[in-house]
């Protein structure tokens, strides 16, 4: 048990530059959320489901992290910051990340039977934060949901979505990450967890300056084509 710990421990540091020891990541809200979790899923899985609420309600007071205590979760789970809302028929595999402000979120069945309502995470997902993914749908292998996207619809392993709803990005295949990135994907290839925020902060420039030359393009196409009809009217 002492050696799984460690190696839990271990795959938290790879995936974040922050800490300094082992010793720190135990403060982790995350840690301590997933440890009240696989608790609370015991005694859900008895049919203890007061106790079970009992320990996950206990826990979402001490860590800000509301898990339901009939969601599945693999190995290595991390959770970074917190404040993340996980549904009970929610699955995820082994080392997934997520990132504050999650939900993994349910849709109320149209005939009013209980069943899969959450979403199905799948190993080595990354989730970024405020990102909601709603539904039963599945977030295949080693895709990455960016900050602030809204899924409702199955995601392809690899994929990069973004946006509201949840797009796929294209991107080069020179450019794919082949190894954990913090914080999902950045814009170029040379990344230094020294200058992430920089990163982040390029990343949704240059997502606002392509959403503005796609509207500036609208804008002068609709303007091109009330010229045209002026003219065709007038003549």
């Amino acid at each position: 048990m002492f050696q799984r710990l460690v190696a839990y421990l271990d795959s938290i540091k790879a995936r974040d530059p922050a800490p300094r020891s082992r010793m720190e990541i135990l403060l982790y809200p995350g840690v301590w959320a997933l440890g009240y979790h696989r608790l609370a899923h015991a005694l859900y899985r008895r049919n203890w489901f007061f106790l079970a609420r009992a320990v996950n309600h206990w826990s979402r007071w001490m860590t800000a992290i509301d898990i339901h205590p009939g969601a599945k979760i693999g190995r290595n789970f991390f959770i970074d910051h917190g404040f993340t809302v996980i549904g009970e028929t929610a699955e995820i595999g082994d080392d997934v990340t997520i990132y504050q402000c999650v939900t993994l979120g349910g849709t109320s069945p149209d005939n009013g039977v209980a069943g899969k309502r959450h979403p199905t995470v799948l190993d080595g997902a990354i989730i970024g934060s405020g990102a909601q993914v709603l539904g039963p749908v599945t977030v295949g292998e080693g895709a990455r949901i960016g900050a602030n996207a809204v899924v409702t619809k199955d995601v392809a392993p690899g994929a990069v979505m973004v946006g509201i709803p949840a797009r796929p990005v294209l991107m080069d295949a020179a450019d794919v990450q082949h190894g954990f990135v913090p914080y999902g994907t950045p814009c170029s290839q040379m990344f230094d967890p020294a200058t992430q925020k920089f990163e982040i902060m390029r990343c949704e420039l240059e997502t606002l300056r392509k959403r503005l030359d796609t509207m500036i393009a609208e804008r002068d196409a609709k303007e091109d084509q009330g010229r045209r009809e002026e003219q065709r009217d007038s003549a």
